[in-house]
């Protein structure tokens, strides 16, 4: 159940300061015409009201030295098309929508900010909830986040605390009691909190939405509107999101104010670092033969991550595999979250080579010696199947994404509506748009002995879901920065 109804002009909120960045005079030399090719180069789209131009070095943020000491502690060398864009909104106070692809260094683009927000604050007293939440969809990710939280925020003596579902209730609110300035959460693990007065919203001033579409699709619209509209109407809100459907839209319009949105790339791509390969095979039993004879040749590039839909068919596969001798690890839902951990942690740690998961691991699953993405299993839809491979790729890294499909996946065939949209983006005039054989775009390989009539109508079938999965996602496109190759193999 959500939050019940609060009256904000009943409570005597305490000013704040949210406006923090001074622009670098290196920025301030740029054109207006500099600044648009800048953000062509970085491809990014940006919208709203008086945008501060991209910071392209590190020194244009104008922290100081304790975190610019971890920062480059962490190995990072120059900021991400995200941060670029990102990190100057956050520190102006701005409210904002990053619509970024995984892998993209989003997280980065609202932790950095976010500890020079609170540093500026009163310190907090006894008993006082939070200055800045953080909310996302699943515990994976929140904690990937919350040990962001704790190593950029330890230079300034900060302290995190991750609440989810799935944790002791017992522990979490003796963490929140004991007084943290970052909250990282599930949308109703923390509601959960405050109901029972764990914690307090009263001094949060710094609230961010990540991965919201993944949230909505999980069925916690509600609770994030409940938790928005908790939160002093004055705050500065940041709100992620892989793609922008109209749902998202509208709660951008109900909870944010004047935002700037920033687009890096195009809304809902795969990552371009991706190289996919589309394998259709006979028969479901043809997936294991593919997959047994390829195995060692992916696990010596690097870490395998296996996707499957139902955690019957993750636990017979891993079964199988480990008959083979294959040292892997298995993650579903069903699992308590000590496994969860101890499993993820062994994989990142390359003690495990090979994940097989169920669609619980696709979001916030960040590992950046996973070389390989096989889906097993078709993805349910392009959000989870975008998700899914871009587990791989990530911040520059190459990888490798496979699909094996079977003639039992037709029901992924797509509707009339889609087709005729896949088909005029594919051949309208004059927009630059191209078929690559077998090159930098979409393949089409025949394989010999597989030519029958019912092979070749499913090849047809494929190609069209194929032609509308990647086009809409604008991977047809022929530019010059890109780096995914698709085939499909027959």
């Amino acid at each position: 159940m959500p939050l019940p109804p609060i009256d904000h002009s009943e409570i005597d909120y305490p000013p704040f300061e949210k406006n923090f960045f001074i622009e670098h005079e290196e920025l301030s030399s740029l054109t207006e015409a500099g600044v648009v090719e800048l953000r062509k180069k970085l491809n990014l789209k940006v919208s709203g009201a008086a945008p501060p131009k991209p910071a392209t070095s590190f020194a244009h943020f104008g922290f100081d030295e304790q975190l610019m000491h971890q920062i480059r502690k962490s190995e990072y060398t120059q900021p991400t098309p995200i941060q670029c864009q990102g990190v100057p909104i956050a520190l102006g106070g701005r409210d904002m929508i990053g619509i970024a692809k995984t892998g993209s260094g989003k997280t980065a683009a609202f932790i950095w900010p976010m500890l020079v927000h609170i540093m500026d604050q009163k310190e907090l007293e006894q008993g006082e909830g939070p200055i800045a939440v953080i909310v996302c969809p699943t515990r994976e990710l929140c904690q990937q986040i919350h040990s962001e939280c704790k190593r950029f925020g330890k230079v300034y003596g900060l302290r995190s605390v991750a609440v989810y579902g799935g944790g002791s209730m017992w522990e979490q609110a003796k963490a929140l009691q004991e007084g943290a300035e970052i909250v990282v959460c599930t949308p109703g693990r923390l509601i959960d909190h405050v109901k029972k007065k764990a914690t307090s919203l009263q001094r949060v001033t710094y609230l961010v939405f990540d991965e919201a579409d993944r949230m909505f699709d999980m069925g916690f619209e509600y609770q994030v509107r409940s938790i928005a509209s908790h939160v002093r109407p004055d705050r500065q809100t940041l709100l992620f999101s892989a793609t922008f459907r109209k749902k998202i839209e509208k709660l951008a319009r109900d909870i944010l104010v004047d935002p700037i949105r920033v687009v890096q790339g195009d809304i809902g791509e795969a990552n371009e670092d991706v190289t996919q390969i589309v394998e259709v095979l006979q028969t479901g039993q043809e997936k294991w033969g593919w997959l047994t004879r390829r195995l060692v040749e992916f696990t010596s590039a690097g870490s395998v991550l296996i996707f499957v839909t139902k955690k019957t068919n993750c636990e017979e596969l891993a079964t199988n595999l480990n008959q083979e001798g294959y040292s892997l690890g298995l993650l579903h839902g069903d699992m308590d979250q000590s496994e969860r951990n101890k499993v993820i942690a062994d994989f990142k740690k390359k003690n495990l080579p090979v994940l097989v998961a169920t669609d619980v691991a696709a979001r916030g699953l960040d590992i950046p010696s996973i070389r390989t993405v096989v889906n097993y299993d078709v993805a349910r839809d392009i959000d989870t199947h975008t998700h899914r491979i871009g587990r791989t790729g990530r911040a520059g890294e190459k990888g490798l994404a496979y699909t094996l499909l079977t003639t039992k996946d037709t029901s992924f065939s797509v509707s009339r509506e889609l087709m005729d949209l896949a088909m005029k983006s594919r051949f309208k005039g004059g927009k630059g748009k191209k078929l690559n054989i077998g090159g930098g775009g979409l393949g089409y390989r025949e394989r010999p002995g597989l030519g029958s009539e019912s092979t070749v109508s499913l090849a047809l079938l494929l190609l069209a879901y194929f032609m509308y999965l990647f086009i809409f996602n604008n991977l047809f496109y022929t530019h010059t920065h890109t780096h995914t190759h698709i085939y499909i193999y027959i």
